[in-house]
């Protein structure tokens, strides 16, 4: 599914590419990481934008390798008691903060209040563990509307960083 409209917006000297991931129904961490590193080849010069299951796998893959950035939309750090989410993979073992931080240059995490399937809390500790730059929302929910402009003004800021 692609939940951004990515047609219309101009960065200078950026490309951007929408994927497809494997496996969409489970997301599971062995098909996903692989992907990431071998189809999308994400280097210190990219850029990941992970939503939700995306957001963990985005995590999941800084914690061994070098990105410019992260932007991750609807981050959580459980499996929240559901099953699909234990199955993914992302959630057995603890999270590496530091390395994450270490591997990262700039993160950046939005969140709502509203979320109907991920709990603030679960968010926060997000932020929390990688000092994220945190925008916070009360009425975006889990942000699958189509319209994301504070998105496309998070990629341009942190294009003028490089």
């Amino acid at each position: 599914m692609n939940l951004f409209n990515i047609k219309n917006i101009n960065i200078p000297d950026m490309t951007c590419l929408l994927s497809n991931m494997p496996d969409p129904v489970t997301a599971r961490e062995s098909i996903w990481l692989p992907f990431i590193q071998e189809e999308l080849q994400c280097d210190e010069e990219t850029v990941i934008i992970g939503h939700s299951s995306g957001a963990a796998a985005a995590m999941r893959y800084a914690e061994t390798h070098n990105v410019f950035g992260l932007i991750l939309v609807g981050a959580y750090t459980s499996d929240l008691g559901d099953e699909n989410e234990r199955e993914s993979g992302y959630f057995s073992r603890p999270w590496e903060w530091e390395q994450m931080r270490r591997n990262v240059g700039h993160i950046v995490q939005f969140g709502s209040t509203d979320d109907p399937f991920l709990p603030w809390e679960e968010q926060q500790a997000v932020a929390e563990g990688l000092g994220a730059v945190l925008h916070k929302y009360t009425d975006r929910g889990h942000f699958q509307n189509t319209q994301f402009p504070e998105l496309i003004d998070a990629v341009r800021k942190l294009r003028a960083a490089a």
